[in-house]
């Protein structure tokens, strides 16, 4: 039985010494032993309604770019969404795109509390445990959110390789899309998509980065730029000269 917060959050560099903290809420499919497979087809759990394909790997290699912090669930969404706030209706989804959940029907209370005690929290513990040593240490921290997300949704194509999200704090994300453009200027960014905060997808860039102060932005790339290491490389390289331009240009804002 996986219970323990070890198998439920993975921290890799803590003390990592550059400027970003990356978190990846949705970095894996993995179903605790207790659930078996839901009720789940094979092809259903490695499907991107269990996780978002691709995000670690990126993380993973703009933590090396970067050195910095990684922060990453080890537990699928479906168990769980660490990206979303306790009371939201989609905290344990009953019906993802369209797959019905049935094994997420009818949750008691003490297996709803079990969840959040064993995996949501850990995880949100582990980034507050990583942004407060940091913020004791005296270092800059800027909060960068990873996801994926899939070329069709409910039949619907979505354009965009990237799509930028901020919530209250606009500011990197505005810089980190002007870097990007800057470089690539026939990029086609998705500004607040294929998800925006009203559509209650920005706890962990709220919790984190904006009640503390931080500049923080949330980062989409689509599923299929990421299948082979190629995409990867090319995305965590993209990524981290657009961060880093956009942590310059704010601390240049700041001290004028």
């Amino acid at each position: 039985m996986d219970t323990s917060a070890e198998r439920a959050v993975e921290v890799t560099n803590a003390n990592g010494s550059g400027p970003f903290v990356i978190v990846c809420d949705h970095a894996s499919n993995r179903i605790p032993e207790r659930y078996g497979d839901m009720g789940l087809s094979a092809i259903e759990r490695v499907s991107h309604i269990a996780w978002d394909p691709g995000a670690l790997a990126v993380s993973r290699a703009l933590s090396e770019l970067t050195d910095a912090p990684l922060v990453a669930s080890m537990v699928s969404r479906l168990v769980i969404d660490c990206n979303r706030d306790l009371d939201a209706p989609d905290l344990i989804w009953t019906l993802s795109e369209a797959t019905r959940i049935e094994a997420n029907e009818g949750l008691s209370e003490t297996e709803r509390a079990y969840r959040i005690e064993h995996f949501h929290r850990p995880f949100h513990d582990a980034i507050d445990a990583v942004l407060d040593a940091r913020r004791d240490a005296g270092r800059e921290t800027v909060l960068v959110c990873m996801h994926s997300f899939t070329p069709i949704y409910l039949g619907v194509a979505r354009p965009w390789p990237i799509g930028l999200i901020h919530a209250h704090d606009s500011r990197l994300t505005v810089a980190l899309g002007a870097a990007l453009l800057a470089e690539s200027p026939s990029l086609n960014i998705g500004w607040n998509e294929p998800y925006a905060a009203l559509n209650g997808v920005t706890l962990t860039l709220e919790k984190h980065g904006d009640a503390r102060g931080l500049p923080a932005t949330m980062i989409e790339i689509r599923n299929d730029e990421l299948l082979e290491a190629e995409g990867v490389a090319l995305w965590a390289g993209r990524i981290e000269r657009g961060l880093e331009a956009a942590r310059l240009a704010l601390a240049g804002a700041e001290a004028v």
